[in-house]
């Protein structure tokens, strides 16, 4: 079937993806709201409105919750072909699970006081969190532990940064590996405490059917312990349906992380294309159809491309799911049907990118030349060692000197001699080398991969 799936998430990808499906396939939001539904019936029964349930009536339920199979899946989705309807159907669906078992008189109360986005909002914030917990979070650790890997091997691998695209300064491969690292540790921390909200307040947030039947029950008391049960954050001002300003910072958070990696995996391509990074060449594997020599950084490009989608959805969410036509329409409900296309997207950049990393090395010959080819890029410690021993004309004699120009070490060194110097200051001139001019780097590596 996946040659014609139409998404190349359930198609091409289906295998690298599949771990979202237990979270967002229509099998897990129909899994998750028959659990909802299921568990209000024992809440219902603490306030005394339902009967006490006994051990094994509280296990049959939870039964029906835990063995949810593809054919309940199926009879759910017969019932909504007549209903029109996702969530009566749930509810016609429990209603044939429990007549003729001793929990036939409790039928009425399934669903009871309930709109569906009760239900629903449930449902998606308990798979936003899990699938974070057990899919998202695990992908990115295992990418920044693979960058952590590559930046502690090349802490101290000299190279040429690049400014405007310029030569600039030295740095270190690790040092540039170390800054991507430490911002997604950033982000990475961000998403792991996130806590997601959900509601519980009735057709337009008053809770109107629940007071009017039964007003001596403290319903605000019943939300927020109803939603703090699935480990969620009870949100009690609402309309109809769920203020999605927290999910969207959740997404926020991922769309920053995204956006980090696109330019991570711009730069790694960069790098790749200037030589200073080496594929490595598999067997079987083509580059091109046409040129045999080719070995593409195909796992960076794709990992951009993947990035991008993401982020574009990302980004529709933010503005669909803050705008809402007084109480609710449903233009949010097809919308929220696609976290898992979003998500699905920026699990396979994190795969491409661990691919590709695994398939870098650095050319350390290559990054030698370039620096020793670039003696001008000294210049800046050089016209600052100047400034400290008081020359007022350090930067422009720098810039005569170096300014559209390539300085080989010969050059470089016979310009060190003829300046009118002190002889420590010639010696701090003469010790600066693209090799050597490199700072703090290996510092602020081993600071930033000594924290993981």
């Amino acid at each position: 079937m996946t040659l014609h799936a139409l998404s190349p998430l359930d198609g091409r990808y289906a295998e690298t993806t599949a771990a979202l499906r237990g979270f967002f396939s229509e099998f897990a939001f129909l899994r998750d709201r028959v659990r909802v539904e299921l568990d209000l019936l024992p809440a219902l029964s603490k306030t005394g409105l339902v009967r006490p349930l006994s051990d094994s009536e509280s296990a049959l339920l939870a039964s029906i919750a835990s063995t949810f199979s593809t054919a309940d899946a199926e009879a759910i989705q017969c019932f909504e072909r007549e209903t029109r309807h996702d969530v009566k159907a749930i509810e016609y669906f429990l209603r044939g699970k429990l007549t003729g078992t001793p929990l036939e008189d409790l039928l009425p109360w399934i669903h009871f006081g309930l709109t569906s986005e009760d239900v629903n909002n449930i449902a998606q914030a308990i798979a936003l969190r899990d699938s974070r917990d057990a899919v998202i979070l695990p992908a990115l650790d295992a990418l920044l532990l693979s960058l952590r890997d590559f930046a502690v091997r090349h802490r101290a691998l000299p190279m040429l940064a690049r400014t405007h695209g310029q030569f600039a300064v030295p740095t270190t491969l690790g040092k540039e590996m170390a800054v991507y690292l430490a911002r997604l540790k950033k982000t990475r921390d961000d998403i792991s405490a996130f806590r997601f909200e959900a509601k519980l307040t009735g057709a337009v947030g008053n809770f109107n059917a629940l007071q009017s039947t039964a007003p001596q029950v403290n319903w605000l008391s019943f939300s927020r312990e109803f939603v703090s049960r699935f480990y969620l954050e009870s949100n009690l001002i609402t309309t109809q349906i769920l203020p999605y300003d927290n999910w969207i910072r959740y997404f926020d958070l991922l769309r920053l992380t995204n956006s980090i990696l696109l330019d991570f995996a711009q730069d790694m391509w960069r790098y790749i294309s200037d030589g200073v990074l080496k594929q490595a060449v598999v067997e079987g594997e083509v580059g091109s159809s046409t040129m045999p020599q080719k070995v593409n950084p195909i796992d960076f490009e794709n990992a951009e491309g993947n990035l991008g989608v993401a982020n574009a959805l990302f980004v529709h969410y933010a503005q669909k799911l803050t705008v809402s036509r007084l109480q609710r329409d449903l233009s949010d409900s097809t919308a929220r049907r696609t976290f898992g296309t979003a998500l699905g997207h920026t699990l396979l950049a994190c795969q491409n990118l661990m691919r590709g990393m695994s398939r870098v090395a650095a050319d350390e010959e290559k990054l030698k030349a370039e620096l020793n080819a670039h003696w001008e890029v000294v210049a800046e410690g050089a016209q600052t060692i100047l400034r400290a021993a008081g020359r007022d004309d350090a930067y422009e004699s720098l810039k005569r000197q170096t300014r559209g120009r390539v300085l080989t070490e010969a050059d470089y060194r016979s310009w060190c001699e003829a300046i009118d110097v002190d002889a420590e200051t010639r010696g701090r001139l003469m010790s600066l080398s693209p090799e050597s001019y490199l700072g703090l780097a290996v510092q602020l590596t081993d600071d930033v991969t000594g924290s993981f």
